[in-house]
């Protein structure tokens, strides 16, 4: 720690109770029951105020961990409320920091008990739990948070990127393998997110992709070649770049200019608009290779709902621009020569707003999904990784790569 915190300093936290905190509680024949706030997150919300607590006296390698809770609690809370907790430091020795914690709803005290966090180096920590998963057969080890890069433009292999001023012009360049993201598309963007994330002064970027296709999605010969471990990280580092892209500073503009399918719908949906052309086509077919989408169906139900996302994710069909428009997918269909066009125009329109009221009001808007939608990839990525080891998914991509129907004989 750069100067370790005044006994007494104290911070707060407030959440409002959503259904994933909860737990259903008497439900039996003759009772309804009731569904609580539960204790679990209770002492998740209290953990996180004593974090919070601590935070602007950390260097930037350091983090603070959990080491023992002691709670009571005190109080039903029902969903929908909103509950707070306060963290007040008590004690610190050397790196172990002591904690007083209570929580409350609007009506009354919900919870009391005592804390004890310690301050790790956070590179130490990472090695140790690098060396640990390789002696853990399903251990996974998340990628990094991105770094921002301040620097110069890296250089890219499979990726156009022209900058002119506040825009930058990124194109999806593989088109003799329809702009398919394989493990070096997935590097470029990885440096490219890092970039944009060191240059707020970008403030707009268009996304499109060389050739008649726009991104028809992973990569599925070079999936089949991948050993479970290495596609598992694949997945979770592609669900976290297309994740990154609604975190960044500058509004995304998806110019899809074809087929759109696959983690390609996910590019397309991942971004802050999506304007298509009439030649441009939408769909999510994993499930007729064999596989559930390895990440975002959380994002794509937000924007089209849930009964068209299960349209698209259990039968595969591929739609057009018209019909996605129809169902909330595409902001606007131009014809194919006014694609780049009218995403400059849209671009223009942005860059007369405030920037700083711009972005703030992106964060609001992806903030106000809740936090679910952005741990679900973990749950896709499993769901997709266990489907990948069936004889079904080898079916897939062994017909995917003879170009004939499947044929899947699963149960």
């Amino acid at each position: 720690m750069l100067t370790p915190p005044p006994i007494g300093h104290s911070a707060q936290l407030t959440w409002q109770v959503g259904a994933h905190q909860t737990i259903h509680l008497g439900h039996t024949a003759d009772s309804p029951g009731a569904v609580v706030f539960s204790t679990p997150n209770m002492i998740n919300l209290m953990e996180h105020a004593a974090r919070e607590a601590l935070i602007p006296y950390l260097e930037p390698h350091e983090e603070s961990v959990g080491v023992t809770i002691d709670i009571q609690h005190l109080a039903p809370t029902p969903i929908a409320a909103a509950v707070r907790a306060e963290a007040k430091i008590t004690n610190i020795q050397k790196k172990l920091i002591d904690f007083e914690i209570t929580a409350f709803d609007d009506a009354e005290q919900i919870g009391r008990g005592t804390h004890r966090r310690a301050v790790i180096n956070m590179n130490k920590f990472t090695a140790h739990l690098e060396k640990k998963s390789k002696k853990l057969d399903t251990a996974v080890i998340l990628p990094h948070r991105i770094t921002p890069n301040p620097g110069e433009l890296p250089n890219f292999i499979n990726l156009i990127v022209e900058i002119e001023g506040p825009i930058a012009t990124i194109t999806l360049n593989r088109p003799n393998k329809l702009n398919a993201v394989d493990v070096q598309m997935t590097s470029d963007l990885e440096r490219l997110v890092s970039y944009l994330a060191g240059h707020p002064e970008i403030r707009i970027v268009i996304l499109t992709g060389a050739g008649r296709s726009f991104c028809s999605g992973d990569d599925v010969k070079e999936v089949g070649t991948l050993d479970i471990q290495t596609a598992t990280q694949l997945s979770l580092r592609q669900a976290q770049m297309y994740l990154a892209w609604e975190q960044l500073p500058q509004v995304f503009i998806a110019a899809v200019n074809g087929d759109a399918l696959g983690g390609g719908c996910c590019a397309a949906y991942s971004c802050d608009f999506r304007i298509a052309s009439t030649t441009a086509r939408f769909g999510m077919p994993e499930i007729l290779l064999g596989w559930a989408p390895g990440y975002s169906i959380a994002q794509l139900t937000a924007i089209v709902g849930k009964a068209r996302a299960m349209e698209l994710v259990l039968t595969g069909k591929i739609i057009s621009a018209r019909t996605a428009t129809d169902w909330g997918l595409v902001n606007e269909v131009v014809p194919h020569t006014r694609l780049l066009p009218a995403a400059h125009k849209l671009a223009q329109a942005l860059l007369a707003t405030p920037p700083i009221a711009l972005r703030e009001t992106k964060k609001l808007v992806h903030a106000d999904e809740g936090p679910q939608p952005k741990i679900a990839y973990l749950a896709d990525t499993a769901a997709y990784i266990r489907c990948l080891q069936t004889e079904d998914a080898k079916e897939g991509i062994t017909a995917f790569s003879e170009k004939r129907k499947p044929q899947f004989k699963g149960k």
